[in-house]
């Protein structure tokens, strides 16, 4: 399985005009592919979101992969290791800058950058030894993967532009009654078993009533979410969470910070209301789940192979996870089959996947 060439290839899909925090997704969003091309002739895959210095990094390791061994995973990061050390912000996607909140959103560009790699060296060895990726993660422990319906406020369009535009899928939503009617044909397309809104967008009141209208088309078993990316303060927050507290399985990133986060946590248990808050933005690497430990800001973590560096440290965070008995569910941003499929092996292959994973794929 010695890989003779690593190839980087930058591409653009599509991307419907979705609402969130900070505005509205681009008509185009980014991503790059990298192949590993082994001496038998077997391509593995892997998927990284798209910047500029990204592309950089993963040319700049591209020679010094070849020659290596598929199954070398953990030289290969060393080499990368040596070759880069930047933990620049600039080495985010745009998304991922937009929502730099604070200093915690720095994941090194090592980590970005092994984990397509890594995905791209499993996916080799796995059509090489004629078995699936998640039997090289450890062997499966569920043989059915579930996502939630992920739903969005968005405008009329279905992406791209001009002879390039797709079709408006799921028109515009920007109420209640829209949301819903979203999400009903989403489950009917997938057969999603939870939903989550992504907030942040219209006043929090709105959003609150858009939870309500899905507890109320689709009962009282149905797992909701709703994650407003940080954009609201602790107060707004603790009264969102109040009013929304028997309709949650958790609440995702209401505000910035482990700090705000703790603060959110202890204001809804003075009340009494033990509602879990999860996180993809405050948590974002192994060095701050201590700190969010000690301040009880975190009970539930969004991992996302790309930024926590690769499909085996998502089966490790999954094992610290247990071990401070938090829950675990998966993180998604716009993203290709190849991405979407990195994440369900890994999944397969994760006893501690507590909650339905997200995914933007139906997009």
């Amino acid at each position: 399985m010695k890989i003779v060439e690593m190839k980087v290839t930058p591409v653009s899909i599509a991307d419907a005009p979705l609402r969130n925090s900070i505005g509205i997704h681009e008509p185009y969003v980014g991503r790059i592919v990298v192949e590993l091309v082994s001496e038998d002739g077997i391509s593995g895959f892997g998927e990284s979101a798209f910047s500029t210095q990204m592309l950089a990094d993963l040319e700049s390791v591209r020679e010094v992969i070849a020659g290596h061994d598929a199954l070398e995973i953990t030289r290969v990061r060393q080499i990368i290791d040596g070759r880069l050390h930047s933990d620049s912000r600039d080495s985010l996607d745009g998304v991922l800058q937009a929502f730099d909140l604070t200093p915690r959103r720095k994941t090194t560009a090592v980590e970005r950058t092994f984990s397509p790699i890594e995905v791209a060296s499993l996916d080799l060895a796995g059509q090489s030894f004629g078995v699936p990726v998640c039997d090289l993660l450890g062997g499966r422990v569920r043989d059915a993967v579930p996502f939630s319906a992920y739903l969005f406020y968005k405008h009329a369009g279905g992406g791209g532009e001009g002879d390039d535009a797709r079709d408006d899928i799921y028109p515009e939503a920007m109420t209640s009654e829209a949301i819903v009617a979203q999400a009903k044909a989403m489950i009917a397309e997938y057969g999603f078993p939870s939903i989550k809104l992504k907030g942040g967008v219209l006043p929090p009141d709105d959003e609150i009533e858009a939870i309500q209208a899905l507890r109320a088309a689709f009962g009282p078993d149905m797992p909701l979410r709703i994650d407003p990316n940080c954009a609201w303060t602790v107060e707004t927050s603790v009264r969102v969470a109040k009013a929304l507290a028997r309709e949650l399985e958790y609440f995702e990133d209401p505000t910035p910070g482990i700090d705000g986060m703790s603060a959110v946590r202890a204001a809804l248990l003075a009340d009494g209301i033990d509602l879990p808050l999860a996180t993809n933005m405050a948590v974002t690497s192994y060095a701050e789940i201590q700190e969010s430990v000690a301040k009880d800001a975190v009970q539930v973590i969004l991992g996302d192979h790309h930024y926590w560096g690769g499909l085996r440290a998502i089966v490790e965070l999954g094992r610290l996870c247990e071990t401070f008995g938090m829950g675990l569910s998966m993180h998604s941003n716009s993203h290709l089959g190849i991405s979407l499929m990195a994440m369900t092996h890994v999944a397969a292959a994760t006893p501690n996947l507590t909650y339905d994973a997200d995914t933007h794929y139906p997009w």
